[in-house]
């Protein structure tokens, strides 16, 4: 307002409100926008004028209305800065030209006085100017709070009291704020969301200690009329977190509620979104061979190629071992499949077995070996081949190609429904003069409780020294757990790693 006054109102302003009008005017106007890099470097010109100006006040004995008129920052006065079309000699006589400073400095003692009691007004003031958009402009060229530094220092003993107290004077309170709570913990380590079933695998991805995952709960309820009633825990402190979701469609009638959470999770300000679906439910279902017949893997992947996007891009999906690589395709452009294997664990499994050095690998179909044969030909594993015939109404199992003779013959496969094509290839194997056989899969589905056929209680079964599978079917590993000839070789260390960024 003063500098829009006329005349006389201007003269009659004091030196530091008037320098305050100035610097405020100066940093807000549309001519001379100020950016965090440039209100970091006046800040600091500001306050080396306002040191420089005590310590000659002291040493020199100046006169201080003499010290305000060299504290004043030069700043030019054009034109666009007041918004005029004036020439520079119509505005140096509006504003009292050359005659400003000398009329200021005829000013009373009193007035004198207070000038000297305000001279570090620059130290204030200027702070007090800059609006709080140009506080977190200016802010964002300091790696941490200044607070946090001298916390740190205070616990490592590198600075004493008296030091910290006087870099507190020198450097002011226009940098501090109050520690943040996770400042110190990297925002890169993620943290996983898990489905109810999934939450054993869940605590042994949080257990392992060279991943630093957190674990985020939800509250898992439903409504009088069976609906979900869900809500996410501490969705506040997910936001520019690296957030992950650990799924389980073992069920149809858990989709709905898990969907719930994929598409919620994305929409909370998060650094990136990672779907972890150990097991593609409907992935046997991937082509049509007659018309009329629906591929359900089309449509379970589109409903997750729906899935929002988060602040970091597109959603990224884990799958273990899905039944045909070609299922790539099936996924929308907003959503990014990244399919992962059980098979490397298989191969460290089977190093520690006593005649590791016998084993073979079997395929129980043309399928299966090319699926993964190539995970054992780079281990320098030999192969067996077996294949299904079709004779009248029945289907046997065939030996296509191998030796199985004297040798552990392991058949490995991505799932097992009601393991009668397993027991048959088993029974063909050791017909052929196998030592042993045993079998893996990655996603042990078992209906019905189908795999009480391969214990010694069941029938067909028994004739299997090992039977692997991993933990990506919860509620088949919480029946056979403990029971021979079942082993579960966990994902969480597959998933752990795959969550790292």
């Amino acid at each position: 307002r003063a500098f829009r006054s006329r005349q006389r109102d201007v003269l009659r302003v004091r030196i530091p409100a008037r320098a305050r009008m100035t610097l405020s005017f100066a940093l807000t106007s549309p001519a001379s926008p100020i950016t965090g890099a440039r209100a970091s470097k006046r800040l600091k010109n500001a306050r080396r004028r306002s040191r420089h100006l005590k310590e000659e006040r002291n040493n020199k004995g100046t006169n201080p209305s003499s010290i305000r008129a060299a504290s004043l920052p030069s700043f030019n006065y054009s034109s666009s800065t007041f918004g005029n079309n004036n020439d520079s000699s119509s505005n140096e006589s509006s504003y009292g030209g050359k005659n400003r400073l000398s009329a200021m400095e005829d000013s009373s003692s009193s007035q004198q006085a207070e000038i000297e009691e305000n001279v570090g007004f620059v130290d204030r003031g200027f702070e007090e100017s800059l609006s709080e958009q140009e506080r977190t402009q200016s802010q964002m060229f300091n790696k941490e709070p200044l607070s946090m530094v001298n916390l740190r220092q205070a616990s490592n003993g590198s600075a004493s009291t008296s030091s910290n107290t006087a870099s507190d004077e020198k450097i002011g309170t226009f940098f501090k704020r109050e520690p943040r709570e996770k400042w110190k913990k990297k925002n890169k380590f993620p943290v996983l969301f898990y489905s109810k079933e999934h939450e054993p695998l869940a605590k042994k991805i949080a257990e392992l200690e060279e991943f630093s995952v957190e674990l985020g709960t939800i509250n898992w309820e439903s409504f009088n009329d069976g609906f979900p009633d869900l809500f996410i825990n501490d969705a506040y402190d997910i936001r520019d977190r690296h957030v992950a979701f650990l799924a389980s469609f073992h069920n149809p009638e858990v989709i709905f509620e898990q969907l719930s959470i994929i598409y919620s999770l994305p929409k909370m300000f998060v650094a990136s979104f990672t779907l972890v679906l150990p097991f593609f439910p409907t992935g046997t279902a991937e082509r049509v061979a007659v018309e009329g017949e629906v591929a359900t893997a089309v449509t379970l992947a589109r409903m997750l190629s729906s899935t929002p996007p988060s602040r970091g891009g597109p959603t990224s999906a884990v799958i273990f071992d899905i039944h045909a690589l070609q299922e790539r395709f099936y996924f929308g452009d907003a959503i990014l499949p990244c399919f992962e294997s059980g098979i490397p664990m298989l191969l460290k499994r089977l190093q520690k077995l006593e005649d590791a050095q016998n084993v073979v690998i079997a395929y129980p179909d043309e399928g299966a070996y090319k699926r993964f044969h190539s995970f054992f030909d780079r281990a320098g594993y030999k192969s067996v081949v077996c294949t299904k015939v079709r004779q009248k109404e029945k289907r046997i199992v065939k030996l296509k190609e191998g030796e199985p003779a004297g040798r552990h013959c392991v058949i490995v496969d991505d799932l097992v429904q009601s393991g009668g094509t397993l027991i048959e290839c088993q029974a063909l194997l050791q017909k052929l003069g196998a030592t042993k056989v045993s079998a893996y899969v990655t996603h042990g589905v078992f209906p019905n409780k189908s795999w009480k056929r391969f214990t010694s209680e069941g029938a067909g079964g028994q004739g299997f020294s090992n039977f692997w599978i991993t933990d990506s079917c919860p509620m088949t590993v919480k029946d056979v757990e403990g029971l021979k000839p079942f082993e579960v070789l966990s994902l969480a260390r597959r998933i752990a790693k795959s969550l790292q960024i």
